[in-house]
């Protein structure tokens, strides 16, 4: 092998390394905030009972009878696999592929979503998003190595992480209930407000009912996109479909979400359900 060979082969070895180094060091990150999230439990047991939402409105009282059922055991953790699409930018053609874990706690509130989205062939960006003790952070690295986004601190980021969470609920419903914390209010036949506290952060969502009692939106007119660097109150919806039974619980299999911008609509998220477990 010539000298030019031999660097050549020296150089691939390294980066090789490098690579391999950013993927543990990665995995090791994203591993203990799971673990952290899985760990923490109020340590109450409770199972759902009808009489609990009966003062509740009305499309909210179809949902409840709909996706659960008497003496349901309340769900304190759930993990949720995803495979789907994402779009970085508002101008962007096409979707990149994306497949991403999530564990959620419900007592207390918190999540970690971590996911691989394939930005060209072979060139992926590794997404951390959380919300845990009542901060929201988001972490992003390009091929798990370089640094992209490092985002926490401001309340803008933790209020949406705690919106997040109670838009994702529909996948862990006993979570949307008064006893967890949740307060409903009527809009119409097809609507009610949700409203949900995590220490200083609070938080409201517009669920939208289908007639059989399914959720299959969710909007906030003012949640914050991060712009810049800066917190813009944006217009945000989410939409869901394909309702699946999952150990008792009926869940949404399909999900979209998207900025309403004022010379345009963003979707930037969409994903279908892999895998779905409860504790």
């Amino acid at each position: 092998m010539t000298n030019t060979g031999r660097i050549v082969l020296i150089v691939i070895t390294l980066l090789a390394l490098v690579l391999l180094w950013a993927k543990v060091s990665w995995y090791q990150y994203t591993s203990a905030l799971f673990e952290k999230v899985y760990a923490e439990t109020s340590g109450q047991r409770h199972y759902f009972e009808t009489e609990e939402i009966d003062n509740l409105p009305d499309p909210v009282q179809r949902y409840f009878r709909l996706v659960l059922r008497e003496g349901a055991p309340m769900i304190s953790h759930a993990f949720v696999s995803q495979k789907g699409g994402f779009r970085a930018d508002p101008e962007m053609e096409g979707w990149s592929d994306m497949e991403a874990e999530q564990y959620y706690s419900v007592r207390p509130i918190g999540f970690v979503w971590s996911a691989s989205i394939a930005m060209l062939p072979l060139l992926s960006v590794n997404v951390c998003d959380s919300y845990i003790e009542g901060k929201g952070h988001v972490k992003g690295r390009f091929m798990s190595l370089f640094r992209i986004v490092d985002a926490h601190g401001p309340k803008e980021l933790d209020s949406g992480g705690l919106q997040r969470y109670l838009a994702e609920a529909v996948w862990f419903p006993t979570a949307l209930l008064p006893s967890q914390g949740v307060s409903w209010q009527a809009i119409d036949d097809h609507k009610a407000k949700a409203t949900l506290s995590d220490g200083n952060n609070s938080v409201s969502l517009e669920f939208g009912f289908n007639d059989e009692g399914e959720i299959v939106s969710v909007y906030a007119p003012d949640r914050y996109r991060e712009v810049s660097g800066d917190y813009i109150p944006t217009p945000w919806q989410g939409r869901y479909g394909k309702y699946i039974d999952v150990e008792g619980y009926r869940i949404p299999s399909e999900a979209e979400v998207e900025w309403q911008l004022k010379e345009q609509t963003y979707p930037y998220w969409r994903a279908t359900i892999a895998q779905v477990k409860y504790d």
